[in-house]
């Protein structure tokens, strides 16, 4: 294990924010029992606020930012994790309170880790990150809902912000499951490839990035949302009688202005999807289930594979809605 590495380090002092990747050592490293050389980490869209300005989510500087990370056990003092393992690590507040990702060497608390299944590799696993786990949770949620209501098939299926990490990936598992799907999104330049994941249609976000009102025409049985505001108000007003709206995300707007109606006249559910705190046996039960419902090459050509320091100019991108599809870090790169 090298003493010295690499890992994007933020600091803030007074009003001023910083972000750069520097060499610290291995003491650097604090929170946990088991050391991984870390292989891949992904740009989510939490990390780009934190890298932004530490989104009020980093209570202590200096920081290492990545709530994502696939990489090598080389040291554990857990039983549960022994050296040589491959591992996963999403979520569990890594990245915002715990030292994250985007370093070639974390230390972390045994219980945020799941070990990688044989079958997929790790920079896989990072093409999937919080994004898959999130989208593939959604996708769950709909598909445990259709088996709630006993036969009543769930038929017609919305994404929003399909162009993004969880929604282009929410497209093509929903796909799978055998739904139409409908797109949305802002990026005529995406429409092409979110059909060849399996969308059947494309709406642009415009059409539903407006005032709602209280019921619309039931159009969806069910619907991934991963935008909020306005565009989750109208996915609820169009919903069908007893369909499902997961909601995941608030690239758009935090804010939900709707009225009780869809859930009292049409019975529709409002079920939140939140990947950061789930269960070691649901993340288990997921990370096994990928490789037998992802397609990786269709994924292929929405990865771009950067550095720590490509971070540093990418993140301020997906901030201003200028990048799609999947960004891996390569942190050896």
């Amino acid at each position: 294990m090298s003493n010295q590495f690499k890992a994007i380090i933020l600091n803030q002092e007074g009003e001023s924010f910083s972000r750069k990747v520097e060499t610290v050592d291995q003491s650097f490293l604090k929170h946990g029992d088991v050391t991984v050389k870390i292989d891949y980490s992904c740009l989510n869209y939490k990390d780009a606020l934190i890298l932004n300005n530490g989104a009020k989510l980093v209570k202590e500087y200096p920081h290492i930012p990545g709530i994502d990370f696939s990489g090598t056990v080389v040291e554990s003092e857990n039983e549960k994790f022994k050296k040589d393992d491959q591992v996963i690590l999403t979520g569990w507040r890594v990245g915002e309170i715990f030292y994250g990702g985007f370093s070639q060497y974390a230390k972390v608390n045994a219980d945020f880790l799941v070990k990688k299944p044989s079958n997929l590799s790790s920079k896989e696993a990072m093409i999937m990150g919080t994004a898959g786990l999130t989208a593939l949770l959604c996708a769950f949620a709909i598909k445990a809902r259709e088996e709630l209501l006993l036969g009543e098939k769930v038929k017609d299926v919305l994404v929003t912000g399909a162009s993004g990490g969880v929604g282009s990936i929410a497209v093509m598992i929903l796909s799978k499951f055998g739904y139409n799907v409908t797109a949305v999104t802002g990026k005529k330049s995406n429409e092409d490839y979110l059909k060849s994941l399996g969308a059947k249609s494309i709406i642009n976000k415009d059409e539903l990035d407006k005032d709602s009102r209280p019921l619309d025409k039931g159009l969806w049985d069910g619907v991934v949302d991963t935008v909020g505001g306005k565009i989750l108000a109208n996915c609820l007003a169009q919903t069908k009688d007893n369909g499902i709206v997961a909601a995941c995300g608030n690239a758009s707007d935090y804010k939900l202005n709707t009225t009780v109606m869809p859930f009292i006249i049409r019975g529709v559910k409002l079920w939140g999807i939140n990947s950061v705190n789930a269960s070691i046996k649901r993340r288990e039960f997921v990370w096994n289930e990928v490789s037998s419902i992802i397609d990786f090459k269709k994924l292929e050509q929405s990865i771009k594979i950067i550095s720590l320091e490509d971070l540093i100019e990418v993140y301020s991108k997906m901030l201003k809605g200028e990048t799609s599809g999947r960004y891996i870090v390569d942190v050896n790169k």
